[in-house]
């Protein structure tokens, strides 16, 4: 092949019409998002875009929406365990997964029902 792949430049999950506000509440205020401005010729679609570092998500709603519960995107963390104490003392639910040899890792479900995985690799290899 004469290409390659660099990364994920962004995850869209959606969201049901009219949900902004909440996406906003959660990916901006809770987990430390930044919003960022969608062109102009996308803004009439609805849906709102967040920033943290490399990882960007686009949250766009449907009319018809349903909530992504298995697939998912996994955002890797520096220090999870300080994130996993800060969820706490937030009162967002996580679910811990020990399944994953090497890897520290939970989900976080969305205001929508979207699954979200963060996970922090113990072996440094990875």
């Amino acid at each position: 092949m004469t290409f390659h792949y660099e990364i994920i430049d962004h995850v869209q999950l959606a969201a049901p019409v009219g949900e902004e506000n909440k996406a906003r509440n959660f990916y901006g205020n809770v987990l430390g998002f930044k919003e960022m401005i969608k062109p102009k010729p996308l803004r009439a679609r609805g849906g709102v875009w967040f920033q943290a570092g490399n990882v960007h998500i686009h949250i766009g709603v449907e009319a018809s929406f349903t909530p992504a519960k298995k697939a998912h995107p996994a955002i890797r963390v520096k220090n999870i365990e300080g994130m996993k104490t800060y969820l706490t003392k937030n009162k967002i639910a996580f679910t811990v997964d020990d399944q994953l040899p090497s890897a520290n890792r939970f989900y976080v479900t969305d205001p929508f029902g979207n699954r979200l995985e963060f996970l922090e690799w113990i072996d440094s290899n990875q």
